[in-house]
């Protein structure tokens, strides 16, 4: 799933989140869900996409007005003039789906790479502004400031075939399963067009598409290939569903051939993630039969893998890193985080930052009133990435603070500077009677939007009189009663509990304890049991402690009174059934 962008910056990149509508320009790579999930919900703004993004989003989402899309087609440039600044961009090919670019935004934010989803190999990078780029060793005449960087596949350190190679691949598993009556190509994804093309290109046969199935794979074939769809159910090239439940349709397939008698079909799956997910047990089967990405192959479900990938592997981000050289790198990708690249350990962390540096535009920080010193701090990587991964949506201030710290060497006086990304705290302390209530685990429940309720807790029907006569327990229940009616009023308290007394004076709810303690108090007081009889204490005033009697009166509950004993009330009970007989 995308990120946030920074919240320095005017435009926003595949969110379309609340805090992402706050942005005055939004971008859409390309028409993948996850890059456009509630995109349906926007009502302005201008949007830039591609083109063909353009008509796939509209036949996705047919609610959404085509004329917040404004069309940016590959290698053109936009000067936008944004009253902060105006600022330019341009789109490169992302070598990742038809229609999915890259963005390059120059600015007063410094220069900016988003890659959005990308496979970055050779031809595609040197697509990018010659300046940018490294040759021979050297560094690029003028450096990316940041670069936003797909790292789906950053883990996966094997080499993955170009897509040409993959292609040859399901091809020859073709060739070499001249029997099969029928071929099941999984490619119902955006971005896997190329491979049913080619197909139907070599064979010479249309390829059916259930329009039940797979209406949206079919809705973009008509678009990009309409010349390679049949309509014929019985076409030996069909287009077969992937995720979730693959096998258990392959599984299907193949019970269906045995009881009719016929061969059994061919399913192909081109896709990294079975690789990727299987990478470790897949490596040791490889070292044992010397194999690598060079052919299809069979799982234990019977389908075939090809790896094809529209993501770059580890190699290739590492390879395309060292020929930008950016200065700093962002992951889009949660499950691989940009630090863990050889080149960002080496060359992006701890980099210095002087107080003229884009970075602070970028995070929206005013330096004048944070640094003092124009001199080069060091920074650390992760803190920024931690910052822009994080929900920004919340992040409505952002505290600078510096100190002085030596390093390990003590010769050596350097500044190191800390940033407090989170806003400071809105929310009310917690009381003792929240924690003791919440433990340590969720305190969301004590900070819901705030209400005006007030401070003063008179319970109902639990009032002292006039004459400050405290009533009996009698008139207001049982002990579970009285400590759910504790806990209503304690909620109604806002935080930190502070009550008045009898008196008026204030007094903090912690020197009772919590409302559990207190209760519990009561309750093993009731379950008091007299040698030499049954009576119990509960009501008694003489049997609370004083804190506990503090605990009443601060809450303007009256102290409980004693109540009759069991004997006394069997008593009773006995002397009024004398009295009906006589």
């Amino acid at each position: 799933m995308p990120i946030e962008m920074p919240k320095g910056l005017p435009f926003s990149v595949d969110t379309w989140s609340p805090s992402s509508r706050r942005k005055r320009y939004h971008f859409l790579t390309h028409a993948h869900k996850d890059h456009c999930a509630g995109i349906s919900l926007y009502s302005s703004y201008p949007i830039y996409a591609t083109h063909l993004t353009k008509t796939l989003i509209l036949q996705l989402f047919p609610q959404l007005d085509d004329s917040l899309i404004v069309g940016i087609e590959i290698g053109e440039s936009l000067v936008i003039d944004d009253p902060d600044g105006a600022f330019t961009v341009m789109a490169f090919d992302a070598n990742h789906c038809l229609g999915a670019v890259m963005f390059l935004f120059e600015g007063h934010f410094g220069n900016i790479l988003h890659t959005g989803d990308c496979r970055l190999t050779p031809e595609y990078l040197q697509n990018l502004p010659e300046k940018y780029i490294g040759k021979k060793g050297r560094e690029p005449k003028c450096p990316l400031d940041y670069v936003f960087l797909d790292c789906t596949f950053g883990k996966f350190s094997s080499r993955i075939p170009s897509k040409h190679a993959a292609i040859r691949q399901v091809i020859n598993c073709i060739w070499k399963h001249p029997n099969a009556p029928i071929v099941y190509l999984a490619c119902d994804l955006l971005g896997q067009e190329e491979i049913l093309v080619e197909v139907s290109r070599t064979f010479g046969y249309k390829i059916y598409v259930n329009k039940d199935t797979n209406a949206e794979c079919l809705q973009a074939l008509k678009l990009i290939a309409p010349d390679i769809l049949s309509q014929d159910v019985s076409s030996r090239f069909q287009v077969f569903e992937g995720f979730p439940k693959l096998y258990e349709r392959a599984k299907a397939k193949f019970m269906e051939a045995q009881a009719n008698f016929q061969p059994e079909p061919l399913i192909i799956r081109p896709s990294t993630q079975w690789y990727a997910c299987e990478a470790e047990h897949l490596e040791v089967k490889r070292q044992k039969r010397k194999q690598s990405f060079e052919e299809a192959e069979k799982d234990s479900f019977g389908v075939w893998h090809v790896c094809y990938s529209i993501h770059s592997s580890q190699e290739e981000l590492e390879w395309a890193l060292q020929l930008l050289q950016p200065r700093r790198v962002v992951s889009t990708t949660p499950s691989c985080r940009a630090v863990e690249l050889d080149y960002v350990k080496n060359h992006c962390k701890g980099a210095k930052v002087s107080s003229d540096d884009p970075i602070w535009k970028l995070l929206d920080i005013d330096t004048e009133a944070g640094i003092s010193s124009p001199q080069a701090l060091p920074i650390s990587l992760v803190a920024i990435e931690d910052f822009i991964s994080s929900n920004v949506e919340k992040s409505a201030t952002h505290v600078l603070e510096t100190n002085q710290l030596q390093q390990r060497n003590p010769s050596s006086n350097c500044t190191e500077l800390r940033l407090n990304f989170s806003p400071p705290s809105k929310k009310p302390s917690l009381t003792l009677f929240g924690r003791a209530r919440l433990g340590f685990h969720d305190f969301s429940l004590l900070y819901k939007e705030e209400k005006s309720v007030s401070a003063e807790v008179k319970p109902p029907a639990i009032v002292a009189n006039e004459r400050g006569q405290e009533s009996s327990l009698e008139e207001f229940g049982s002990v579970e009663v009285q400590c759910k009616k504790i806990e209503e009023n304690e909620m109604k308290v806002k935080p930190p509990a502070i009550v008045a007394n009898e008196r008026g004076q204030e007094s903090s709810l912690e020197e009772f304890g919590s409302v559990e303690v207190q209760c519990k108090k009561i309750e093993e007081n009731e379950m008091k049991v007299g040698n030499n009889g049954y009576q119990s204490n509960i009501g008694s005033s003489d049997s609370l402690d004083a804190s506990l009697k503090r605990l009443y009166r601060s809450m303007n509950i009256p102290v409980p009174q004693p109540l009759p004993s069991l004997v006394e009330l069997m008593n009773a009970t006995k002397r009024a059934k004398r009295r009906i007989r006589l």
